[in-house]
């Protein structure tokens, strides 16, 4: 099974395919590119989001991982790393257990009547707490999925291939010394 295809660039930059001056122009001409003259924070962000925006969105394009299109699957990324936090704040607040009352009946010996009455308390996993951690989880794979879309976790990033330029070889183990 092939592999994804890959940048022209890159293919060439590798140097494990020869490609024609040709096939490298027809290649580059069948290639989509999203121009990222554009880059601008959405409307809907807070001022503090658009902060970080403008933060993530220069270092993004100083590699070139970011397009127009992109702006606002990246402010999406950033709503769900606030509401993260936001989460994660209100679990911190709130405890994990909470005491209940157990009742037991029991038959009132004046009246003869059956009532309800406290016999301790018990410990249970707060409701609140949970519901808040389902949402908390949410959060996360929607802020991991979102980092991994820019490469921003260790994994994506590994699958990133960025060429490196090639070093001036010499053509012969002694063409170096020519020159002394």
């Amino acid at each position: 099974m092939a592999g994804q295809r890959q940048p022209t660039d890159l293919v060439v930059m590798k140097g494990k395919k020869h490609l024609t001056k040709a096939e490298i122009e027809a290649r580059k001409n069948a290639e989509v590119v999203a121009p990222n003259d554009k880059v601008k924070p959405p409307p809907y962000l807070t001022p503090e989001l658009k902060k970080k925006f403008r933060k993530l969105a220069k270092d993004l394009l100083e590699i070139k991982l970011i397009a127009n299109v992109d702006c606002d699957a990246l402010a999406r990324l950033l709503i769900a790393q606030e509401q993260y936090i936001e989460i994660t704040a209100q679990i911190r607040e709130t405890p994990l257990m909470l005491d209940v009352p157990v009742y037991e009946t029991q038959t009132n010996p004046k009246t003869g009547e059956k009532e309800q009455v406290q016999v301790g308390t018990r410990q249970v996993v707060n409701g609140e707490r949970e519901r808040l951690m389902i949402i908390q989880d949410r959060c996360m794979k929607q802020c991991r999925q979102g980092a991994g879309d820019f490469g921003m976790t260790v994994s994506s990033r590994c699958r990133l291939v960025v060429p490196k330029a090639k070093t001036d070889k010499p053509e012969n183990k002694f063409s170096k010394y020519a020159n002394a």
